[in-house]
């Protein structure tokens, strides 16, 4: 049961996420915690002693631990429900367009390309083949994320005017680069691997995409500041990102009163954890969302007292059945990173067995999000204008 809805166990696939990996390991957590699925192949590394020790680990059968994902694509197809996604973000394309035209449903870690073209034709490539395309933007899944999303959309808010949106880490400051770099950040910083951006790419996607979810509103154009400032980086790590909003669908029309945002993104931001912090702020009401306090949501107005509304309590129901459907534990015991997982894993499952769309982020925002790096890059090496996302 994954979320109150009654589903089958299905089974899949997953191409990277070898032992020692971040990504993988928190992909596999997530299936399993509400028994969607079982993982039953994969090749995990290009490393033959890692992929068969993770395999084992995984207790995957030897015979359907495959030396390379294209054989696993081909031996699986027709047997598995869907594949999960989890190499460096310059296979993301070449894997997610095969299995998809092979019939599978994909989940693919972000971002979903290396270019926007390719995330284009993904997009594309999904629809033609009637395949689900999920991209786990995580903080979307967070029950009082999708609280906030749900009160914007019913008007508490008012008209919404701003937006600002911190995703602050200080990860880069751990790093001595005067020595090898261990292999989770060293692909981060070969345009090669990880393509023309670092922190953009990386955790500015995450940044861009909550802006549009919570509000519900469409990024028009951007001006974007790129620094790095990591010694023998070549890519950005530090990023300040000022956007123009519009109503999402407005076909060009400007509202009377333009919604601005702006986001800061760094991976240079001393002492930093994991810093994701969302300001909201309408003509009636403003909201605060703290990830690394992620039960809470509060709500302030000019004329009334703060409201704080805890993940799971009795009233959560009636103001968002998305979030009340998301939490899986009373109020006062914490949930976090790994259930915001499962959750967008539980809305993508759902969809792969009923065939109907449900509250993931998909080929659209995979779309979106790589027209926002390409868009901070074109503005950045044109000295801070103003770009169209």
């Amino acid at each position: 049961m994954g979320n109150g809805r009654e589903m089958k166990r299905l089974q899949y696939a997953m191409v990277g996420g070898a032992a020692g990996s971040f990504i993988g390991p928190i992909h596999r957590m997530a299936v399993r915690m509400d028994d969607l699925a079982d993982l039953v192949a994969g090749c995990f590394s290009r490393d033959p002693s890692a992929n068969a020790a993770t395999g084992a680990k995984c207790a995957v059968a030897p015979e359907r631990v495959y030396p390379d994902w294209r054989s696993l694509i081909e031996a699986e197809r027709g047997k598995i429900d869907f594949l999960s996604v989890v190499t460096p973000n310059d296979s993301h394309y070449e894997i997610a367009k095969a299995a998809l035209e092979s019939g599978m449903d994909v989940v693919c870690e972000k971002p979903l390309s290396l270019s926007l073209d390719e995330a284009e034709e993904l997009s594309r490539i999904s629809a033609e083949n009637g395949r689900f395309l999920a991209i786990p933007f995580t903080y979307s899944g967070f029950p009082m994320v999708k609280l906030a999303r749900d009160l914007a959309a019913k008007g508490e808010l008012g008209t919404i005017c701003k937006v600002v949106l911190e995703y602050q880490q200080g990860s880069f400051r751990k790093i001595d680069f005067t020595k090898p770099l261990d292999k989770r950040n060293a692909w981060k910083m070969n345009p090669a691997r990880s393509g023309r951006s670092c922190v953009v790419a990386d955790i500015g996607v995450h940044a861009f995409h909550l802006v549009e979810y919570v509000t519900g509103l469409e990024t028009d154009m951007i001006l974007a500041d790129l620094s790095s400032y990591a010694p023998g980086n070549a890519l950005d790590d530090d990023a300040s990102v000022l956007m123009r909003l519009k109503p999402a669908n407005s076909a060009g029309t400007v509202p009377a009163v333009v919604p601005k945002a702006s986001i800061v993104i760094s991976k240079i931001a001393t002492g930093e954890e994991n810093g994701v912090r969302l300001r909201v702020y309408g003509d009636k009401a403003s909201l605060f969302w703290n990830q690394e306090a992620p039960n809470y949501l509060s709500v302030k107005y000019p004329f009334g007292p703060e409201k704080t509304y805890k993940r799971k309590a009795p009233y959560i129901a009636e103001e968002s059945e998305a979030c009340n459907r998301a939490s899986r534990i009373p109020a006062g015991h914490h949930e976090g990173f790994i259930e915001a997982f499962a959750n967008i894993y539980d809305e993508f499952c759902a969809s792969v067995q009923d065939r109907q769309p449900h509250d993931f982020p998909g080929p659209r925002e995979g779309v979106r999000t790589m027209r926002f790096v390409e868009a901070a890059l074109k503005s950045n090496a044109a000295g801070n204008v103003w770009e169209r996302v």
